[in-house]
């Protein structure tokens, strides 16, 4: 891909990165990020798998950032990783759901490595914002 595309897609993205970062997420870019934060981890994490989707920009991103503000005990870690754009990164914490099929937007929270609720684009796509709240904190109530 030649360099002016790939600036583009960076700013295209951006706003839809910040919206998780300003929220408080980590964003992993790389393979090496991810794979050393789930080293040794054993605490909670909620993750969002971001994309450029327009259910992750009107229900993904929203959902997730207003769960994590509505809920008093949220997982420890808010990890954000971008299908499409940080291909390592997301193919390196996809190895961690093995147990589900690739799913862009998703969202899942773990405790150390293992999942303990996943959120695919099926439970995303035509769902409301509420619903997806919902499922999010059905989620947290697992910890």
């Amino acid at each position: 891909m030649s360099m002016a595309y790939e600036e583009y897609m960076k700013q295209i993205i951006k706003p839809m990165r910040t919206e998780l970062t300003r929220a408080g997420f980590q964003e992993f870019t790389s393979e090496d990020q991810v794979e050393e934060f789930f080293e040794n981890e054993t605490d909670y994490s909620f993750v969002v798998v971001n994309s450029v989707c327009g259910c992750a920009a009107g229900l993904a991103r929203p959902a997730a950032t207003q769960a994590v503000l509505q809920t008093e005990e949220s997982p420890k870690h808010l990890i954000t990783v971008f299908a499409g754009q940080d291909k390592e990164a997301t193919a390196k914490f996809r190895e961690y759901l093995s147990d589900f099929e690739p799913s862009s937007p998703s969202m899942a929270i773990l405790k150390g490595k293992e999942v303990v609720h996943f959120i695919p684009r099926e439970q995303i796509e035509d769902h409301t914002i509420e619903e997806i709240i919902q499922n999010i904190q059905t989620g947290f109530e697992k910890m």
